[in-house]
C-alpha cells in the first residue's frame, strides 16, 4: 500500500510535473543573452512568475513529511512583523488566508492549521526567549518565518543578528519543528544599502549552514521590480503585489522542499 506520502506526491505533485519541462527547456544552439535567460517557474500564477534561482533554496521540511506520514493535520505557525499580513485590505486576501489557499493546493486532501503570531519591533538577538515561548506555545510541525525586518529597520548589530538566528534554528532543530525561513522584502531605496545587503547575506548564511529552506523575498521582488508591470512603477504598487505573491512563493518552496531528502545523519530531538 503507498505511503501517505507517496499519495501526496501523486496528487499534489503530479499535476505540477506536467509544467516543468516546459519550464526548464533550455534553447540549443550558439548562445545568446535572450537563450542563456533563466526560465520562470510556470507553475505559479503569471503575475508572480520568478527563476527558481531568484525564489528560493532547498532543504528537508522533516516535520512536514512525518505529518504526512502519519496522516494528521499539519500545525504551521507564520511568524512575522505584525501588519504583515494585509493585502488590499481584504480579509479574504490577508497573507495567512492566501497561504491556506495555496497549502491546499499543494496538499490536496491534508489539513494544515495556520496559526499568525507577530513580535512587533523585537530584535531577533532581543528576544530569543520571546520567540520559544510563541513557539513553544504553539507547537508547530512547521514555521514560516518572516525574519529580519525589524532588525534591518533598526540596523541591529549583524553579528548579534547572526549569532542569535543560529541558536534559534539549532534549538528548532532539537526540537523537531521544520523551518522556512522568508527574507525581508525589496525596496529600490535599500537596494544598494550595505547594512540592509549585510543582514541578507547573513540570512542566507543560516539558511545553509543549518539546512533550512529560504525563500529569496528580496531577489524575487528585485526580479519583479525590473519586469515591465503596472505593479513595478511603483515601490507601493510593488509592495502590494509582493503581499500577494508571498503566499504562492512560500508554498512553492515548501512542495519542493517536502521532495528533500532527509540527512542520513539526523540526530534524534531532544524534549526540554
Amino acid at each position: 500500500m503507498a505511503s501517505p506520502v507517496a499519495k501526496w506526491l501523486f496528487k499534489g505533485l503530479g499535476p505540477l510535473l506536467l509544467v516543468l519541462p516546459a519550464a526548464a527547456q533550455v534553447p540549443t544552439g550558439p548562445a545568446t543573452a535572450a537563450q542563456t535567460t533563466e526560465a520562470l517557474d510556470m507553475s505559479l500564477s503569471s503575475e508572480c512568475r520568478v527563476p527558481g534561482s531568484k525564489l528560493y533554496t532547498l532543504a528537508p521540511l522533516s516535520a512536514v513529511r512525518a505529518a504526512l506520514e502519519e496522516s494528521r493535520p499539519i500545525r504551521v505557525l507564520a511568524l512575522g512583523p505584525s501588519g504583515a499580513g494585509s493585502v488590499s485590505g481584504s480579509p479574504s486576501a490577508t497573507y495567512p488566508s492566501k497561504l491556506q489557499g495555496e497549502l491546499q493546493k499543494i496538499l490536496p486532501g491534508v489539513e494544515a492549521v495556520i496559526e499568525q503570531r507577530s513580535l512587533p519591533g523585537e530584535i531577533t538577538a532581543e528576544s530569543k526567549d520571546r520567540f520559544m515561548a510563541v513557539v513553544a506555545e504553539v507547537e508547530p510541525d512547521l514555521l514560516l518565518w518572516q525574519v529580519g525586518t525589524n532588525d534591518a529597520l533598526a540596523k541591529a548589530d549583524i553579528d548579534a543578528f547572526t549569532g542569535a538566528l543560529n541558536e534559534i534554528l539549532e534549538w528548532l532543530n532539537r526540537h523537531g519543528i521544520s523551518v522556512v525561513l522568508i527574507e525581508p522584502s525589496f525596496h529600490s531605496a535599500l537596494a544598494s544599502d550595505e547594512h540592509y545587503n549585510a543582514l541578507g547575506a547573513a540570512i542566507q548564511s543560516s539558511a545553509r549552514q543549518n539546512e533550512v529552506p529560504l525563500v529569496m523575498r528580496f531577489e524575487a521582488m528585485r526580479f519583479l521590480s525590473q519586469q515591465k508591470t503596472e505593479a513595478a512603477k511603483s515601490q507601493f504598487r510593488l509592495n502590494d503585489l509582493g503581499y500577494r505573491c508571498m503566499a504562492e512563493h512560500v508554498a512553492r518552496t515548501i512542495s519542493l522542499s517536502i521532495l528533500e531528502p532527509a540527512p542520513s545523519n539526523s540526530a534524534p530531538t531532544e524534549q526540554e
